[in-house]
């Protein structure tokens, strides 16, 4: 049996295209080992599967003064004790790492027993983590076109980042009865973040009365982002969290309007969902959900509003701009080659497992 170590971890979108990765691993026949930090996300997340996690110690690079940065590297250098002991007890055929800091230990143990990895990076422009991973990678993985040419040539590949196979199996009437909407009109998608983003709620909800004329809208807006006044409001349905039923909300979408997060913009890609993008801006975040919705925009894909612009007026007519021309968002992303990430990403650890045994 083939055997591969999975790391990354941090936030969510450092665990979810690993976790995408899965059933295609063990059809595959892939005895899969997830190695991350003590507490982080990902062992919350990895834990709804039956696949073995292993703990080790990490530490966060930081750019910044911080009386951790004097700490942390000890602790980097026994994860990477810990990793090394473990990777040569295992002795998997290849290491897949989805970036964050605690796959940094993981990636350089794992070369230096001689085991092919294989990296991702989802934003536009590696992070520290994966910068410190790509000189012993095999392969480095990528969602953009534009992140080409900021990683070796004999080394890059665009992939596009893998999604959970059963988002594309959504059935439309489902998600039309979960939110009490008519088959007779079409739905607006709004997607805020895991956690929400108040800005981009406060905007689409600005927006009710102009959007309610022609749309139906389905507001995934955020634990404890609900409005209690809009609770009864016809044509519009809000939630919290959504997690089993996300595929059908999905399928009954006509447009979404979304965050430019590296995974949820491949999603929306891979389902081929006209959208807007609302990017974090500058100001609450190092910049690569601008940059990684403008790649969008430029390949056809999506609309852009930046945040500083929202108006209701504006949001209502970008909104009714790209359901007019949805048909041609549509056949612009089937011709895109991000389309199947888990495919591509799985020959290319299919590659690397072979030549190591070889």
């Amino acid at each position: 049996m083939k055997k591969i170590v999975l790391t990354g971890g941090g936030s969510a979108g450092h665990v979810t295209p690993n976790i995408a990765l899965l059933p295609a691993l063990l059809d595959a026949g892939y005895e899969v080992t997830y190695m991350g930090s003590y507490d982080g996300i990902e062992k919350k997340l990895i834990s709804d599967f039956d696949i073995p996690y292993i703990g080790i110690s990490t530490g966060k690079f930081r750019r910044y003064l911080d009386p951790k940065n004097l700490t942390d590297p000890f602790r980097v250098l026994k994860g990477y004790s810990q990793a090394r002991k473990y990777l040569k007890s295992l002795r998997p055929d290849v290491v897949f790492s989805k970036g964050g800091f605690v796959s940094v230990p993981v990636v350089r143990a794992a070369s230096s027993l001689n085991i092919p990895c294989i990296i991702h990076e989802s934003d536009m422009t590696p992070g520290l983590a994966n910068k410190l991973c790509i000189p012993v990678a095999k392969k480095v993985c990528c969602n953009f076109p534009e992140t080409l040419k900021y990683l070796p040539e004999k080394k890059a590949v665009l992939t596009g980042s893998p999604i959970r196979a059963e988002l594309a199996r959504g059935n439309k009437l489902s998600g039309l009865d979960l939110c009490g909407f008519s088959a007779n009109d079409p739905v607006i998608m709004v997607i805020g973040g895991s956690l929400g983003a108040a800005n981009v709620n406060k905007a689409v909800r600005d927006a009710l009365p102009l959007l309610l004329k022609d749309f139906q809208v389905c507001h995934l807006c955020g634990k404890g982002k609900t409005d209690n006044l809009l609770l009864n409001t016809p044509r519009y349905k809000q939630f919290e969290y959504i997690k089993s039923e996300l595929k059908d909300l999905f399928a009954m979408a006509d447009v979404v309007i979304s965050r430019a997060g590296a995974n949820a913009i491949c999603e929306l890609l891979a389902l081929k969902k006209p959208n807007i993008l609302i990017p974090l801006p500058a100001s609450s975040s190092r910049g690569d959900q601008l940059l990684n919705a403008r790649s969008f925009e430029s390949q056809g894909f999506s609309i852009v509003i930046d945040e500083d612009d929202l108006t209701p007026e504006l949001l209502s007519d970008k909104v009714h701009e790209l359901f007019l021309a949805r048909q041609t968002y549509r056949d612009t992303m089937s011709r895109s080659s991000q389309l199947n990430p888990v495919d591509t990403i799985m020959s290319l650890i299919n590659e690397a497992a072979e030549n190591n045994a070889s």
